[in-house]
């Protein structure tokens, strides 16, 4: 009879253990505004980003959602965190209004294709589609300097992820431009950057347009290698990418 009361003392134990997990889980994706997040690789090894939820995200409609890679100076150990430039104080100016969710992973080393740091950002992108409504139709990938030739490299790597690119101050393998011809793209670049010279951008634009495609591309006169404040502040930039869908 003892026996039988612990059997059903441990189910219950089980059963509750699963109800607040459970209730853990609904709690947290009912959160909003800049969330940090833990991902799990294969081999238990934990890595920290940072995922912004729209405001007025209640999981009862699809959302669209950017992938952001952050540059050079963001990387771990680095002075700044990846949420700081580029993409995260413009949200921030619009923080109850903007319209996306955004997963803002941190890299080691590189965000190339292929590299670790750049398959854990899409395994990071993957957790957050399966863990959130998300339209997969609207699945966006954007990034400045070191992020911005990322996003050449993924867009390259993977152009049927991709409902639309926007890399910022970047340069990419102009070689492999047909590649990403048909996703609509909108390109920023100062061209007073000696960081990564305008040529990079430039390039890319005449590639693209070599092949067919049809891209956007906005070069600021006099602008040196921070040309991401104005691109990200450019409230016509959300619009557009808005309406660019895969089919």
């Amino acid at each position: 009879m003892f026996a039988v009361r612990l059997l059903a003392l441990a189910g219950s134990l089980t059963l509750l253990s699963s109800v607040l997990l459970a209730s853990a889980r609904a709690d947290e994706k009912t959160k909003t505004g800049f969330l940090t997040r833990v991902h799990k690789d294969a081999d238990g090894k934990e890595a920290k980003y940072v995922l912004f939820v729209p405001h007025d995200y209640k999981g009862d409609k699809k959302y669209p959602v950017i992938l952001f890679l952050h540059g050079a100076g963001e990387r771990s150990g680095g002075k700044k965190q990846p949420v700081e430039v580029g993409i995260g104080p413009a949200i921030k100016k619009r923080e109850k209004s903007f319209p996306c969710l955004v997963v803002i992973p941190q890299a080691v080393k590189t965000w190339q294709a292929k590299s670790a740091d750049a398959e854990r950002a899409l395994a990071m992108l993957a957790e957050v589609q399966k863990d959130y409504k998300v339209d997969a139709k609207r699945v966006y990938l954007s990034g400045l300097s070191m992020g911005g030739m990322g996003t050449w490299s993924l867009a390259i790597a993977h152009p049927e992820k991709w409902a639309a690119i926007v890399p910022v101050c970047g340069r990419g393998d102009t070689k492999q431009a047909a590649k990403i011809k048909d996703i609509p793209c909108w390109c920023f670049h100062g061209d007073a950057d000696t960081a990564v010279k305008v040529e990079g951008s430039r390039s890319m634009i005449a590639a693209l347009k070599e092949a067919g495609g049809s891209p956007k591309y906005t070069e600021y006169p006099g602008v040196g290698h921070n040309s991401w404040d104005r691109a990200y502040a450019t409230k016509e930039l959300y619009e557009w990418l808005l309406q660019q869908h895969k089919k």
